[in-house]
Parts: structure tokens; sequence; C-alpha cells
């Protein structure tokens, strides 16, 4: 392995170690906001992988661009509905027959 590759390595080995230690520590109130501004980071990746499957710059990156998009896609949409449904648990019941009563 030559140091470049040692290096990018141990950057992401190390990226993986902050991040699982920066979520297990947020607080459970918390969890919406972040889960809303994941979305929007998966959000990003859509468009990128969106200009690299209609680039045309040959087979191999067309097909793995079309993968890219297809994995964003889900990702973006299950976490928009995640989060809808965590949404949907924080909110309040009001007057029977009211906005925000339940059936």
């Amino acid at each position: 392995m030559h140091g470049q590759s040692l290096l990018e390595l141990y950057v992401f080995i190390l990226a993986g170690f902050v991040g699982f230690f920066t979520i297990t520590r947020v607080p459970a109130l918390l969890h919406t906001p972040l889960m809303s501004a994941t979305n929007a980071i998966s959000a990003i990746s859509l468009v990128g992988s969106l200009v690299l499957a209609g680039a045309d710059r040959g087979l191999l990156p067309t097909l793995l661009g079309f993968v890219a998009v297809t994995s964003a896609t889900i990702n973006v949409v299950g976490g928009f509905l995640i989060t809808d449904r965590m949404l949907k648990m924080f909110k309040r019941g009001g007057k029977p027959g009211g906005p925000g009563a339940k059936p």
C-alpha cells in the first residue's frame, strides 16, 4: 500500500469513528433535525449522481451513475418517510373533532 492510500484509509476509518461517536451522543430530541440534515446531504449526492449518469463518459460511468441515482433516491425517499413518521409521533392531539385530533 502506498503512502497516499494509507493516509486515505486512515482518514476514512477516523471519520467512521468520529461519526459513530457523534451520532450515539445525540439526544433523542435532536434526532429528527439531524435526520432532516442528513436527507439534505443525500439530496446533494443525488444531484451529483444525476450529473455522473448523464455525462455520457462511457458505459461503465453511466451504469455506476444509474446505480448511484437509484441508491440515493431510495435513501432520500426513505429518510423523508422516516422523518415524517417521527414528526407524527411528536404531534399533540387537539380538541375532540378539531385539527390534530386523533380519530
